[in-house]
């Protein structure tokens, strides 16, 4: 019955090891015939020469090492992932609806614009929406990185996924859940979930000269064993490449999760290592230098009129708008220059015009306000003024640059930048005055582009230059992000086609996140790279050693599962800060 026993165990060892090695083999040439050159030929070596030497016992651990390697690396990459998978599981599934008084608990998909929700104190919104009855502050903070809850009013929006504190309030529906603010970001982190299996092997590149020295050492431990195919067999077997292909994956996902917590969402591994090695950055103007609000720059009067006079009766007439112009006009004018209007009437994508003392103002574009006025070139953003029929003057406007436009540039010259570009479809002189304060230089600045411009303008930078990053914002800059090699778009306002086209995506409204983007791609590719220089020489010290016939075979295969093990923990150290937060931007 033993004897029958074993002969069953043999035979079934046999079966799963020719099918193992066949479906690797099979796997390994459609790898050669895309051009990548793996390690799966150790790994089939080892499990047909421990068949050969009928060492059943080491032939079955390398099939248990092998599945308990895939174990691992899923278990390392759920642990590598925990704030990816944080934000999915948490996403907003129920909502109190509240028809004709009473609550009723609904699917947060079976919303519908213009429904009311009844948000309960330390619950989650479900949808985006705006209160419409009561006040209460609100946890945006895995929204917007904001530590410190806002509080809401009647009329203020909110956005979903953000936590309501200790006062029930009621909202208005205003996006589907499909369109909402949290689901965008659960969207982005369902799309990156999908590509760890696209990763490019990191051991691919180690891969042939790997092969080589193993199978060297391999038939000289042969040839030292008097030609014993077993010293070969035992070679093959530490040989296994498990600690090399899971190195990588682990040390990409980890990374992953790393930007998550510091409010970036990262697309695909390959995005890592191209961050890590980025030459050349580009940068849109407006809403990514700037911050997408204006104030004034200068007022020019014409003959007869002067400053605060156009600008109080401007301001008094575009009170009531809600165009940026305007609305950053009324904050830069004194409140006690601004009088009330009658007569108002809006022009759409004209102006605007009314009577403010008696005066008839009209204020918007010059053919809009003085059509027979020559044409005058302003040089920036501007809004033109007529009183009472006559040609008043205009005022001008400038882009605001956000607080940390300076040391973000700064910090990416530190981290390696060769070239910072900015391409704005502006104005050049209106683009130089943002260079200059950003510390961008003058050769680096192309204004008066045209989206297809901009694409050229990232196709046309030198090999030696790249790789490229480009940061937008907007819909125009979706072209941009998709012609760089690396695609950052700024989606805190939520997921535009900026975000759907980019390869990264910071959910903050903070530029400095390009910063952490980089330093965090550094670190990563550095715990990668040492992780897999570490397994290789571990790996050959061990073949070495079962080169002198110290090592079973079985032995090896156990040994190989403390290499896989070793491997893991290097490769969540990607999960750890950067050092040098100076240099990278990222606080501790």
């Amino acid at each position: 019955m033993g004897k029958t026993g074993i002969t069953y165990t043999e035979i079934l060892i046999d079966i799963i090891g020719i099918y193992t090695a066949i479906n690797m083999a099979i796997e390994m040439i459609g790898d050669i015939r895309r051009g990548r050159w793996g390690v799966d030929i150790l790994a089939i070596i080892a499990i047909v020469s421990t068949m050969i030497i009928r060492d059943y016992w080491a032939a079955w651990m390398i099939l248990v090492m092998f599945t308990g390697g895939e174990s691992l690396e899923d278990y390392a990459t759920s642990q590598a992932d925990k704030e990816l998978r944080s934000l999915l599981d948490n996403t907003p599934r129920k909502a109190n609806k509240l028809v004709n008084g009473q609550l009723t608990e609904v699917n947060v998909d079976d919303l519908k614009i213009g429904d009311h929700v009844l948000i309960k104190p330390a619950e989650q919104v479900p949808v985006d929406g705006k209160i419409v009855k009561g006040s209460s502050s609100f946890d945006q903070s895995s929204l917007t990185g904001e530590s410190v809850p806002v509080n809401k009013v009647p009329g203020n929006e909110l956005m979903s996924g953000s936590i309501n504190g200790d006062v029930a309030v009621e909202m208005e529906v205003t996006k589907l859940a499909k369109d909402s603010e949290y689901q965008s970001i659960v969207a982005l982190v369902k799309s990156s979930e999908a590509q760890p299996a696209k990763f490019v092997k990191m051991a691919d590149r180690y891969a042939v000269p790997f092969t080589i020295i193993s199978l060297v050492i391999g038939f000289i431990a042969m040839a030292l064993g008097g030609w014993n195919f077993t010293r070969f067999a035992e070679v093959m077997v530490v040989a296994s490449p498990c600690p090399l292909l899971i190195a990588a994956p682990v040390a990409l996902v980890s990374g992953m999760s790393s930007m998550s917590r510091h409010h970036i969402i990262v697309k695909s591994g390959p995005t890592l290592e191209k961050l890590s090695r980025a030459k050349t950055f580009a940068f849109d103007k407006t809403g990514t230098l700037t911050q997408n609000k204006l104030e004034v720059s200068d007022i020019v009067p014409a003959e007869g009129f002067d400053k605060e006079e156009i600008q109080s009766l401007a301001a008094s007439v575009e009170q009531q708008s809600t165009h940026i112009i305007a609305t950053s006009l009324v904050k830069d004018t004194p409140k006690a220059q601004i009088k009330s209007v009658s007569d108002l009437k809006e022009t759409t994508a004209q102006g605007v015009e009314g009577t403010v003392d008696g005066k008839k103002v009209k204020v918007g574009k010059l053919s809009f306000v003085a059509p027979d006025h020559e044409k005058i070139d302003a040089g920036a953003t501007a809004v033109y003024v007529a009183i009472n029929g006559q040609f008043a003057g205009y005022i001008t406007f400038k882009d605001m640059i956000r607080p940390e436009t300076k040391e973000t540039i700064a910090r990416l010259r530190r981290q390696g930048a060769k070239q910072i570009m900015m391409l704005t479809g502006d104005h050049k002189n209106v683009a130089d005055q943002i260079a200059e304060a950003a510390g961008i230089g003058d050769t680096e600045v192309k204004a008066d582009l045209l989206p297809k411009q901009k694409i050229e303008a990232i196709r046309n930078v030198p090999k030696d230059l790249r790789p490229v990053v480009m940061t937008g914002d907007g819909v125009n800059d979706a072209p941009s992000l998709t012609a760089a090699d690396v695609g950052i778009a700024m989606g805190a306002k939520g997921a535009t086609a900026a975000s759907e086209s980019a390869d990264a995506v910071i959910m903050v409204n903070d530029i400095s996140k390009v910063n952490d983007a980089v330093a965090i791609g550094k670190h990563t590719m550095k715990v990668a790279n040492i992780d897999v220089l570490t397994a290789i020489t571990i790996v050959i010290i061990l073949e070495i050693i079962a080169a002198t016939g110290v090592i079973p075979a079985f032995i090896g295969a156990i040994l190989q599962e403390v290499v896989d093990l070793i491997t893991i923990c290097l490769a969540l150290l990607a999960k750890t800060e950067p050092k040098n937060p100076e240099q990278t931007g990222i606080e501790r």
